[in-house]
């Protein structure tokens, strides 16, 4: 496909959209190479009401309290965004 046949507006949003999902990418790469340097961070995944189940041979993990704060912040960012 030629780019001369793709409407400007198109272009314009796709190149924002780009920036915006690097900017994230870069962030949560920062995040995960600090995470033990950044005292905040350190409770993630040890929230009450992350369910925790370990027995001999099995061992079952799901950080649902991490998940839900995860997912109000995020949809708070992007909120701020699109304002």
């Amino acid at each position: 496909m030629e780019m001369d046949k793709i409407p400007s507006f198109m272009g314009q949003q796709l190149g924002k959209s780009l920036i915006i999902l690097g900017a994230l990418l870069i962030i949560v790469g920062i995040v995960l190479v600090y995470k033990d340097r950044l005292p905040f961070l350190k409770f993630l995944g040890h929230l009450p009401g992350d369910v925790a189940i370990e027995k001999e041979n099995f061992r079952f993990y799901f950080p649902i309290m991490t998940s839900i704060l995860l997912s109000l912040f995020l949809s708070f960012i992007l909120w701020l965004f699109r304002r």
